[in-house]
């Protein structure tokens, strides 16, 4: 009975550590399972689980409304400094007596620099100016059918019932996927993998210490998680905490706004998006699209 009791503490000693490391390093997923747990334990587990989870939510929202505001006064700032050069510039190149000679090179090369940074800035005002979302009961089998379409190259595996609806934004939603796909193409994906759970079961495989079991309440109290996989590139340790930041990529063309864009359109209507600490099986990144 006595090592019975040990043994019972030491797990309650490295559950405690494994969350202090968690929160430390600002890792508010975890989600740590309650069997062998009293019922007091168990309660209490399934408590610090949820909190994990408020936290996360919390932290992603604020990440969001910081970058918008920030995004907002940056685009202001930096169209009020290019918008008199372009006008500018173009005014001296209609001008006849700069027409062939030395200077009109130069100015043109002021022009066009000008118009690259005002359109590449003006492509970051999405992220400030999207527009309210119109929720709607969305029949998933046919709306995944649709996207398909887009990549017949890539072979998907959908596990989705005929019956399973998502209420959502059909527009948002359908960009968010494609922009989750988009960057799995880029990064060497052949296969895409979705999954959609009503219930409180995750479809993945682990111990304890690193599968993730999002808790998220769907509409009428229930579960509604859609799960998007691909076997692509994974994603390293040290980019992963980075690819929700507006403007982050390790792409040479990438804008690094497709990521952010997709967590802000889906915050808009209750929901949110995170990268799974461990993917579904066959595959090297899961992407978790669920309720608030």
């Amino acid at each position: 009975m006595g090592g019975i009791w040990y043994r019972h503490q030491c797990l309650l000693r490295d559950r405690a550590h494994l969350m202090r490391e968690a929160v430390r390093n600002h890792e508010f997923t975890f989600s740590l399972p309650t069997k062998g747990l009293f019922f007091g334990e168990r309660a209490l587990q399934e408590a610090l689980n949820d909190i994990g989870q408020d936290v996360n939510k919390l932290v992603a929202q604020n990440e969001v409304e910081s970058w918008q505001r920030l995004t907002r006064v940056l685009t202001h700032e930096i169209m009020n400094a290019t918008t008199p050069i372009q006008s500018i510039s173009q005014a001296y190149l209609s001008n006849p007596k700069i027409k062939g000679t030395l200077y009109e090179e130069g100015i043109r090369a002021i022009y066009e620099t000008s118009t690259g940074l005002a359109s590449f800035v003006d492509s970051y005002r999405k992220l400030t100016q999207l527009q309210k979302p119109v929720l709607a009961d969305i029949a998933l089998g046919a709306f995944i059918s649709s996207i398909k379409s887009l990549y017949p190259d890539l072979e998907w595996k959908v596990n989705i019932s005929p019956f399973s609806t998502m209420r959502a934004d059909e527009n948002m939603l359908r960009q968010v996927i494609i922009n989750i796909v988009k960057n799995a193409v880029e990064a060497g994906a052949k296969m895409i993998d979705i999954r959609y759970s009503s219930t409180h079961k995750s479809p993945f495989k682990g111990d304890f210490l690193n599968t993730p079991a999002p808790s998220l309440r769907g509409r009428a109290g229930g579960e509604a998680i859609l799960f998007i996989s691909n076997d692509g590139a994974p994603i390293p340790p040290d980019v992963r905490r980075e690819i929700f930041v507006p403007f982050f990529t390790t792409k040479r063309s990438g804008s690094g706004i497709g990521l952010s864009l997709s967590r802000q359109m889906l915050m808009m209507q209750g929901m949110n998006i995170e990268l799974a600490d461990t993917p579904v099986s066959g595959c090297h990144v899961t992407f978790i699209v669920s309720y608030s």
